[in-house]
């Protein structure tokens, strides 16, 4: 089975085409990053107009790639929500109208699915059940992935998302957008030792977590910093991001061994933007290797949005179920209300 895939929820647009049995054939991307940077940050009108540009020719050159015809296709899946909703309503309008005009069936995945499933495309590959960390700007959230649509959240944050802390933190030192991966970059340089900020809810009974409080500590910090020394030079500021990131990376990792500990998996998988971050994956590799887990991560172009994994997402809903789709967007969409397969 051919599904071609296409994933608009918000600032990239992503086409891929999965088959069955030869897995991943062609995947096409593009990202707004560019466009919203000058705004400091997305704008829905303008990521909307722009998925409407770029989805068919990134289909069209998918299917180069690939080597296929339309006619080839055997399913198309869409990203339905969670996410902006005329970006949505891009995605969606098209692939209907492509669903219609080949009399083939649609798909309508939940955007979250697609990122929980993703690691799957990665050799190798976990077997289920699994535990799953899901980091990315807009969730962050600890699940038992017992089965394709069988997901309870275990924990998750009670305020920011840890790449939305990522963001705004990165604002907040001056860094241009998007400063997540920025900050990230510039914490590789800086000196664990220097500075040290809070770890929320590090030890709490439960699996949830808490980043707001953290870019106040760090507006605090900056401004300590800058009482001192007159301003913020290169290196301190590099020293901040480092902190920044030690705390949020060591909560991360705490509450997954947690997890694990409590369910009694032994495989975590780890997927969203936040889950390419170099620090987080070293951090993680070691406290399993300690505790004789397995980590599995998604390839790294795999980690942001993008078409792979709802393709792969929609494909296996098409093996274990009958496809649900329609001209339907959910710009909020629980993913405990996902049916089972």
């Amino acid at each position: 089975m051919l599904v071609l895939g296409i994933e608009s929820s918000c600032d990239e647009t992503g086409v891929a085409l999965y088959h069955t049995e030869r897995g991943l054939i062609a995947d096409q991307l593009h990202s707004q990053m560019a466009m919203h940077a000058e705004y400091g940050g997305v704008v829905p009108e303008l990521a909307s107009r722009d998925h409407i540009r770029r989805v068919r020719p990134l289909t069209e050159a998918c299917l180069a790639e690939a080597g296929v015809t339309l006619q080839d296709i055997d399913a198309i899946a869409y990203t339905q929500g969670p996410g902006l909703g005329g970006a949505l309503l891009v995605g969606a309008g098209f692939a209907n109208a492509l669903a219609v005009g080949l009399g083939k069936p649609v798909i309508a995945v939940h955007h979250l699915e697609g990122h929980l499933l993703s690691p799957l495309l990665a050799t190798p590959r976990p077997d289920f059940p699994f535990l799953a960390l899901l980091v990315s700007g807009g969730h962050t959230q600890i699940m038992a992935v017992r089965g394709v649509g069988q997901y309870e959240i275990l924990g998750e944050t009670l305020d920011d998302a840890a790449g939305e802390a990522f963001d705004k933190t990165a604002k907040l030192l001056g860094l241009p957008y998007p400063g997540g991966p920025l900050l990230s970059k510039l914490a590789e340089e800086g000196d664990p030792a220097r500075f040290e900020l809070p770890r929320p809810m590090l030890h709490s009974p439960n699996l949830d977590m808490s980043f707001s409080g953290l870019k106040t500590a760090v507006l605090t910090l900056s401004k300590q910093v800058e009482a001192e020394h007159g301003s913020i030079d290169e290196q301190a500021r590099k020293d901040i991001c480092r902190a920044f990131q030690e705390a949020i990376v060591e909560v991360l990792v705490s509450k997954c061994m947690k997890a694990l500990k409590q369910t009694g998996m032994q495989r975590i998988v780890v997927a969203g933007g936040v889950g390419a971050n170099k620090q987080l994956r070293a951090a993680l590799d070691e406290a399993a290797r300690r505790r004789k887990y397995q980590v599995f991560y998604p390839p790294l172009k795999l980690c942001t949005d993008n078409g792979a994994m709802i393709a792969f997402a929609g494909a296996m809903r098409l093996k274990y179920a009958m496809p649900a789709g329609g001209f339907t967007v959910k710009p909020r969409w629980e993913l405990s209300s996902l049916p089972a397969v």
